[in-house]
């Protein structure tokens, strides 16, 4: 006699350390399965300290069987989305499930349900819970951990998906570019160029001026991705929570922003892979967690690559070679410290002009993740 799935709301601290706890017991024994740190994702959870939350409203959910759960999903309302795009979209996220065709579609229908009480017309996700955060289903690219805030998944997971009715709606890539690949002579000249003909200078973030830096930054970002598909502006103290968040590992020298006559005209950065050292430390700082990162992160150098994490130009100064300029000086100020690979992610897959720019900075393709949606 088969065991009936019960699909419970999270209400309880336990259930929401079922719910964070969970991947831990069904990615046991992946080996390139990336586990957060228990610490982030609960404070992530948490409604009152992550300004996320004022401008979104999300439920969670277990699928238990025999008492014991088996899938979780999360589902969300973002009305900042919804009201930049004047659209109806409710989100999953942090959708996981054993290998179960029965169990996924009752986690999907229980999202499903949910979002279209809210008034929602379509299902769109994994997206945990904006594409400020880790998105997609990963399709290719499973033989290798992810960067830094990118997923991991079961590769069944999107087959169960597709199996539901989710239909691919944008497929975003991840490029890898070799330090054994150096830069010609020719784009060398070509990039002096173009800073030279369009008065473009860079700098380093001002890690001493650090507020007045994110307030910069902020401003750049949400002017440079507002034609980006699925982009949601991030409100100043939401920008700030993620900048506080990343600041422990931004390197200075990797983190630009450019000038066309002294006018802000975008903003670039990579940001030392540290999953490279959390693959290692099963989700906890304490109490032996803490000195494997400084012995990892400042004596063992065992980070070897960067994850370029962000790269923007605000619209008036597009198409003129920025993006170009930030991979070249991102390239040699790497090498410069010691970095042997750069992972441009994500880009878009209908962004042509910076796929084309990362493969002429000879980088590869070697992940890919997608984006599925339903009407509901």
């Amino acid at each position: 006699m088969a065991l009936e799935i019960e699909i419970v709301e999270v209400e309880s601290p336990q259930q929401m350390k079922s719910f964070i706890m969970f991947p831990f017991k069904l990615y046991k024994g992946t080996p390139n399965w990336v586990p957060p740190l228990i610490s982030e994702r609960k404070e992530f959870f948490n409604k009152k300290k992550n300004p996320f939350y004022r401008g979104a409203k999300t439920k969670y959910f277990l699928a238990l069987k025999d008492g014991k759960t088996v899938g979780r999903i999360a589902t969300c309302v973002n009305y900042y989305h919804n009201q930049f795009h004047q659209d109806k979209i409710g989100f999953f996220g942090f959708f996981e499930s054993i290998d179960d065709f029965e169990v996924a579609a009752k986690l999907f229908k229980v999202a499903m349900i949910t979002l279209k009480a809210e008034g929602m017309e379509k299902m769109r996700g994994p997206m945990n819970f904006s594409t400020n955060q880790e998105i997609g289903f990963l399709i290719e690219g499973f033989d290798k951990p992810p960067t830094v805030m990118n997923p991991y998944n079961m590769p069944y997971l999107p087959k169960l998906a597709e199996r539901f009715g989710l239909k691919k709606v944008m497929d975003l890539n991840a490029y890898l570019i070799s330090g054994d690949l150096p830069i010609s002579e020719r784009q060398l000249k070509v990039v002096n160029k173009i800073k030279e003909r369009n008065h473009i200078r860079l700098r380093s973030v001002d890690m001493s001026r650090f507020d007045e830096e994110v307030k910069l930054i902020n401003n750049i970002y949400n002017q440079a991705w507002s034609h980006n598909w699925g982009f949601v502006p991030m409100p100043e103290d939401e920008f700030v929570h993620m900048a506080k968040g990343l600041k422990q590992i931004v390197e200075p020298e990797l983190a630009l922003i450019a000038y066309v006559n002294d006018e802000p005209a975008g903003f670039s950065l990579a940001v030392p892979d540290i999953n490279q050292v959390f693959i290692g430390m099963k989700g906890r700082l304490f109490p032996t967690g803490i000195f494997k990162l400084l012995w990892n992160t400042k004596v063992r150098r065992k980070i070897k690559g960067v994850r370029m994490l962000t790269m923007g130009v605000i619209p008036k100064f597009q198409k003129r070679g920025i993006d170009s300029i930030f991979y070249v000086d991102t390239y040699q100020k790497g090498l410069a410290k010691g970095y042997q690979w750069a992972e441009l992610s994500w880009i878009l897959e209908t962004n042509e002009l910076m796929c084309k720019s990362a493969g002429n900075m000879g980088g590869v393709m070697h992940k890919k993740y997608r984006i599925v949606e339903m009407p509901i």
